[in-house]
C-alpha cells in the first residue's frame, strides 16, 4: 500500500510539464517534512528572476517579493549567489551558504528580517545553460522553529528526485549570456558617477557589492584573492569617496540602483 508521500510524489510526476506541477511538488515536499512556506524562482544570465510559485501562511514572508526582491534586492541574496557562482545541483541550507556577516548587513535588516524567515533549504537545479531554478522551502514566524537535523536529512534524501523533476519540468527555459558580478559592479560605478559625481575604481565597486552582501574583510579577501588588510584600505577609500562612514550609509546610497529605482 502506497503511503501519502508516495501518492503525492506520483501526482507531481503526473503533472510534469503541465499546469499544477508547482503546487503538486510543494504538496509532496510538505508531506516529506512540515513546511511553512515555499518559493520557486528561476534566475537567468540575461534578465531578472521569474517567480513560478510562492506559498506562505504568514503574509509577511512574501510581502516585499514583488516590490523589492524582484526589482533588485535579489542581487544581494545568498540564493542568487548560488546561480552566479555556478554551484552544483543539490540541496543547500541558507545558514551554511550565507556570508559570514549576513545577519549584520543592511540587506538582512531591511529585507530579510522582515520576511520572518527563520530557516531555509534550497534545492538548486540547472535545467538549461545560463538558467538556475531554486526551490526554497522554509520555516518562518508561523512555526518559529528551524529545521531539525532529521528534517534536513529527509530533504537531503529526496534532493536528487526534486532536482530531476525540476530539470524535466523547466527544460524549456532559455538564457543568453548576461551580466555577471563584474558588470553589476560596473553598473554601480556608472550610476554613482552619473547621479552623484562619485567616481569609484572597479575594485572599489566590486568590494562595495560584497560588503552589501554581508561579507567581512576576511571573506572579501578570500573571494577576491587579496589580503584582508588590502580590503580594509580599499574600504576606507570607498567610504571616503562616498563621504560615508558605515555600511548602513553605503546601503542607503546604493539601494536605489539595486532596487531598480
Amino acid at each position: 500500500m502506497a503511503d501519502v508521500s508516495q501518492i503525492k510524489l506520483a501526482r507531481a510526476i503526473d503533472t510534469l510539464s503541465g499546469d499544477g506541477f508547482e503546487a503538486a511538488l510543494f504538496d509532496w515536499l510538505a508531506s516529506v517534512c512540515p513546511l511553512d512556506n515555499a518559493t520557486m524562482i528561476a534566475f537567468f544570465e540575461d534578465r531578472g528572476p521569474e517567480v513560478f510559485f510562492s506559498k506562505a501562511e504568514e503574509r509577511r514572508v512574501f510581502a516585499q517579493l514583488e516590490s523589492d526582491y524582484l526589482r533588485g534586492a535579489y542581487l544581494l541574496d545568498p540564493v542568487y549567489t548560488l546561480h552566479t557562482e555556478a554551484a552544483g545541483e543539490g540541496l543547500y541550507r541558507l545558514l551554511d551558504i550565507a556570508p559570514d556577516q549576513f545577519t549584520r548587513n543592511e540587506y538582512f535588516a531591511n529585507y530579510y528580517r522582515r520576511t520572518t524567515l527563520i530557516d531555509e533549504l534550497i534545492f538548486l537545479s540547472r535545467p538549461a545553460p545560463g538558467v538556475s531554478v531554486t526551490i526554497c522551502v522554509g520555516r518562518d514566524a508561523s512555526s518559529r522553529r528551524k529545521f531539525s537535523a532529521r528534517a534536513r536529512a529527509m530533504m537531503q534524501d529526496v534532493a536528487p528526485i526534486v532536482v530531476s523533476l525540476a530539470n524535466r519540468h523547466w527544460d524549456n527555459l532559455r538564457s543568453e549570456r548576461g551580466q555577471d558580478d563584474s558588470q553589476v559592479a560596473e553598473g554601480l560605478r556608472a550610476t554613482l558617477t552619473k547621479s552623484r559625481g562619485i567616481s569609484l575604481s572597479p575594485r572599489q565597486a566590486e568590494i562595495a557589492l560584497l560588503i552589501l552582501r554581508g561579507h567581512s574583510s576576511t571573506s572579501i579577501g578570500l573571494n577576491l584573492g587579496i589580503s584582508p588588510q588590502t580590503v580594509k584600505v580599499i574600504r576606507k577609500q570607498l567610504y571616503r569617496k562616498c563621504q560615508i562612514s558605515s555600511q548602513a550609509e553605503l546601503f542607503s546610497l546604493l539601494s536605489p540602483y539595486l532596487l531598480g529605482i
